[in-house]
């Protein structure tokens, strides 16, 4: 049974219902609980769950890419870990799972209807890794993940719809690298018909191309998707 709500708490779900989603029974229910609050409700917050669970998944998802991609790259594996534990990534899997109706909010938090936001879910999530792995250890926090993650985790690398420059960028934060450099290396043609070659240098991935484009955005997001290609090149689509 759920703990009965302190004043100034917003409305939650039972915590039953949660714990059947997550495929996962806690034997310390504060911990999930702790887990689930904001730090606008109380000072017994999410963040230091936070900061460990951020930590688990990035393992855990190391490990599970690894077992289900042999002889797939480093470089690969990289960038398909770093497409899973971005921050939109796991908002999403939070939004599957129906995590912001278990969110425990501050009075005005609750009301400006904050826990529907991203970041907020993706936080959630994290400090929900974290509460598993310090309730079951490694692997239960490992079967969590497998189970809210799913079909994800068979993706290919880069086969996000996002704007090659954008996603090239969270490859590196997520990496905490130096961010893409963009050069214009030279332009061609006449004034109103001018053709940019721009270089992207991803230097903390020991990576660099260029691309071509009728306008420097274009050719700076053609580099980027160069960029990416080398990283994690895509299979064939033969439809």
């Amino acid at each position: 049974m759920a703990a009965p709500r302190k004043s100034g708490e917003s409305e939650v779900e039972p915590l039953d219902d949660l714990q059947w989603r997550l495929g996962y029974t806690f034997e310390k229910s504060r911990l999930l609980r702790q887990a689930l609050t904001h730090r606008s409700a109380g000072a017994d917050n999410w963040e230091r769950l936070e900061f460990l669970g951020d930590a688990v998944l990035g393992f855990v998802v190391s490990r599970l890419l690894y077992d289900l991609n042999p002889g797939v790259s480093e470089q690969q594996l990289t960038v398909m870990r770093a497409n899973l534990v971005q921050k939109d990534a796991l908002a999403n899997v939070a939004a599957d799972l129906g995590l912001s109706a278990f969110i425990n909010l501050g009075t005005i938090e609750g009301k400006s209807g904050v826990g529907e936001h991203s970041a907020i879910r993706a936080d959630a999530l994290e400090a929900v890794l974290g509460a598993v792995v310090c309730d079951g250890g490694i692997e239960a926090a490992s079967k969590v993940v497998e189970r809210l993650y799913g079909e994800r985790l068979k993706e290919p690398a880069g086969s996000a719809k996002k704007d090659p420059k954008s996603r090239l960028q969270e490859i590196v934060q997520a990496q905490r690298l130096e961010l893409p450099n963009y050069t214009v290396v030279a332009t061609t043609g006449e004034e109103h018909a001018r053709v940019y070659h721009v270089e992207c240098a991803a230097e903390g991935l020991g990576v660099r191309a260029e691309a071509s484009g009728r306008s420097l955005r274009e050719a700076e997001k053609r580099a980027a998707a160069a960029v990416l290609a080398i990283l994690a090149p895509l299979p064939d689509d033969d439809d």
